[in-house]
């Protein structure tokens, strides 16, 4: 007999196979799985494709909206999902090979997500059952092939708490996103709207913190402030500003003022020197690694983490999802860096490292039992593009400047009098690189550097200025700034915090690069406020994932923590169905606005036909195709095709031979787009 062991992705069913014995690839209905022969015996290494099963109702209908429900199972995806029938061959591939063995190993990513994957994979496709047959974990942080080899060797017993919390999760968040969701639809269907609401268990809070930040913005009353300053002169300009900083009064701004406007000169009081030493950061964590990789290079947190994973695939990074900021000695700092001294770019930091007596990172205090910080394998990128290659350099330059010497900075304060009216100087610099140096062009501070000024002696006034200002409204969450917020809150989890904001985007809850509530996100939030604040607090989101804690160590059951929110719900949801006709009156106005709105936005243009519509993409029902159409249908009946591939965006210009609207279309992988006229009869295209 033989083993089977089930990866999570085919790259990874590659190198897994690779790397424990002599592997001969093969091939079953066009999908690819492996036959190895190991030191142990012969092995069959076969891929999932992620998640190839999902929950679904046992009584499924067609756009049900009946709640609540909690009778579910899990099916194969391609009967939840379109376009997931490629999940298919995988799925009968995994039953053949498992009708040939006597033992299993799940070796999909060791987190919450790989546990669930290879566990309805195992029970579902292969009919095993792991607490009575033999069924085994790989635990793996790299896909390097000493460390695939190392975790096959020493492979560990089936992980039952990380897999029922998986388990656990999943089902409450399909509790959660189904019920609420179908209440919020049928509200809307019972004031007689259409559209599509959703909320969820993390959905609901994350977005009133957004909703709670606009309506601080909207309330804000701008005051007004005044400052003074002044521009002094010893050796280089240096600038001044009164010690008082923001006056509120006009009157005793005015007096201050008065005595400093015509004075040339100011005498220093007192000037205050301090070195201090500036740490090294921490090793990158998920968190961490989005919100730098957001400030450094504006790449969202989403793509961010896919580009982790894809970088952690390719065996050039340790797994992304991970909470720890911690590097233990395991890794083998030594033996990476080594690798990194091949690459140009990391050359000289990695020498200078290797030449201390002793390696030590400086590890943050976050920690994650399954994984630990992010870290570079030393492998040679092959083949990655612009954004991937600037993900892979940050995770780098990271890796070489936590085991760096701690910075020396100074910050110096000088207070000048002008004419009894004291202002102050502040400069901070640099003294001593040490660590910025290992992290390049991401060690960026403030350098701002004052003359070296003394006690008692007189300074040049070149110019003084009185300014009037108002006070700002707080500022709004970008998305960095939101998942960092979601983490300290204890909200979701590393994997899903980017996912979760990716959903209010695409229910037009909010919009633009800084989050900004949208009227249907604001009035989604107002309504559940009235009447089933449950659904938004923080609290049971929290305690939630305390729970999952509980469950993962064996203190808790699932069955207890489903049964528990199964009440919760139903005591929400009934309260719900008794309001539905008044909650939906209240949501429809706003439904029917950013529904405008929205087709507005993706509209391509004016109709040149009835030169009152709008041309917006639209879709046949029978074939799938888009095409484009008026937006005053049935009136105007004016419409033309579009290229079948391709993102279709407004140009924003009309044709300059026809009249009608310009399109974009970027085809996959292309920088550039394509730029078209909409009008399949435009004379410039018969030349």
């Amino acid at each position: 007999m033989a083993q089977l062991i089930i990866a999570e992705k085919p790259s990874v069913a590659g190198k897994i196979a690779n790397a424990i014995g002599r592997a001969q690839k093969k091939n079953r209905a066009g999908v690819a799985y492996y036959e190895v022969e190991t030191p142990e015996g012969k092995a069959y290494v076969a891929s999932a494709v992620g998640h190839v099963y999902s929950l679904q109702e046992i009584h499924n209908k067609k756009w049900n909206l009946e709640y609540p429900v909690f009778d579910i199972q899990w099916v194969p995806i391609y009967d939840v999902e379109k376009g997931a029938s490629y999940t298919k061959g995988y799925i009968e591939s995994i039953k053949e090979l498992a009708k040939g063995v006597d033992s299993f190993v799940n070796a999909c990513d060791y987190d919450v997500e790989g546990s669930v994957i290879g566990y309805n994979v195992l029970v579902n496709a292969c009919g095993v059952d792991p607490e009575k047959d033999d069924v085994k974990r790989m635990h793996f942080s790299t896909v390097t092939a000493p460390d695939l080899a190392h975790a096959y060797k020493n492979t560990e017993p089936f992980d039952y708490g990380q897999t029922e919390a998986g388990i656990t999760r999943h089902v409450l968040d399909w509790y959660y996103g189904i019920n609420l969701s179908r209440a919020l639809i049928s509200a809307l269907r019972s004031s007689h709207a259409r559209g599509m609401l959703s909320i969820g268990r993390v959905q609901g809070p994350s977005l009133k913190l957004i909703v709670d930040k606009e309506r601080d913005i909207r309330a804000f009353v701008p005051t007004p402030f005044w400052v003074i300053s002044a521009l002094a002169h010893k050796d280089r300009d240096f600038d001044l500003i009164h010690t008082k900083e923001k006056f509120q009064k006009e009157e005793e701004v005015k007096a201050a003022f008065d005595k400093v406007k015509d004075q040339k000169t100011g005498k220093v009081k007192s000037v205050e020197r301090k070195k201090y030493k500036q740490p090294p950061p921490n090793p990158f964590d998920l968190t961490s690694l989005q919100i730098e990789a957001h400030r450094h290079h504006r790449i969202p947190p989403k793509q961010t983490l896919e580009i982790g994973q894809k970088l952690y695939e390719g065996s050039y990074i340790s797994y992304p999802r991970t909470s720890s900021q911690q590097l233990p000695p395991a890794i083998g700092y030594k033996k990476i860096l080594d690798k990194l001294s091949q690459q140009d770019e990391y050359k000289e930091g990695a020498a200078q490292l290797l030449n201390k007596a002793s390696l030590r990172p400086n590890n943050g205090k976050k920690t994650d039992s399954a994984h630990p910080a992010i870290y570079p394998t030393g492998e040679v990128p092959k083949g990655i593009q612009d954004r991937e290659r600037k993900v892979y350099d940050l995770i780098v330059r990271r890796f070489l400047a936590t085991f760096g010497e701690w910075a020396v900075r100074e910050s110096m304060k000088a207070i000048v009098d002008i004419n009894t009216e004291p202002f102050k100087a502040e400069g901070k610099r640099t003294v001593e690189k040490n660590w910025h140096n290992l992290y390049g062009k991401y060690a960026k501070f403030d350098e701002i550097i004052l003359p070296d000024l003394k006690e008692g002696e007189e300074v040049t006034i070149k110019r003084t200025q009185l300014d009037k200002k108002m006070t700002q409204p707080p500022k709004r969450y970008t998305e960095a700034s939101i998942i960092s917020e979601l983490e300290k809150r204890n909200l979701g989890t590393k994997a899903t915090r980017a996912n979760i904001i990716d959903t209010l985007y695409r229910r037009n809850y909010i919009l633009g690069k800084s989050l900004e509530a949208t009227d249907l996100g604001i009035k989604t939030v107002e309504t559940l406020e009235s009447h089933s604040p449950e659904i938004l607090d923080e609290e049971l989101t929290r305690t939630f994932e305390e729970e999952m804690e509980e469950v993962k160590t064996g203190k808790k059951t699932g069955e207890e923590i489903e049964t528990k929110n199964r009440h919760v719900l139903l005591k929400v949801l009934e309260k719900f169905k008794r309001e539905e006709k008044e909650i939906g009156e209240e949501l429809r106005g706003a439904l029917f606005k950013a529904q405008e709105e929205k087709a507005e936005s993706d509209a391509l243009g004016k109709c040149p036909v009835c030169k009152d519509g709008l041309l917006v993409i639209r879709r046949n029902p029978k074939t799938k195709k888009r095409f484009l159409g008026c937006s005053n249908y049935p009136k105007c009946t004016e419409t033309q095709p579009l290229p079948q591939r391709g993102t279709v965006k407004p140009a924003k210009k009309d044709c300059p031979t026809c009249g009608y609207p310009m399109a974009n279309v970027w085809s996959k992988g292309k920088k550039t787009p394509w730029v078209i006229c909409t009008n399949i009869n435009c004379p410039s295209k018969k030349k």
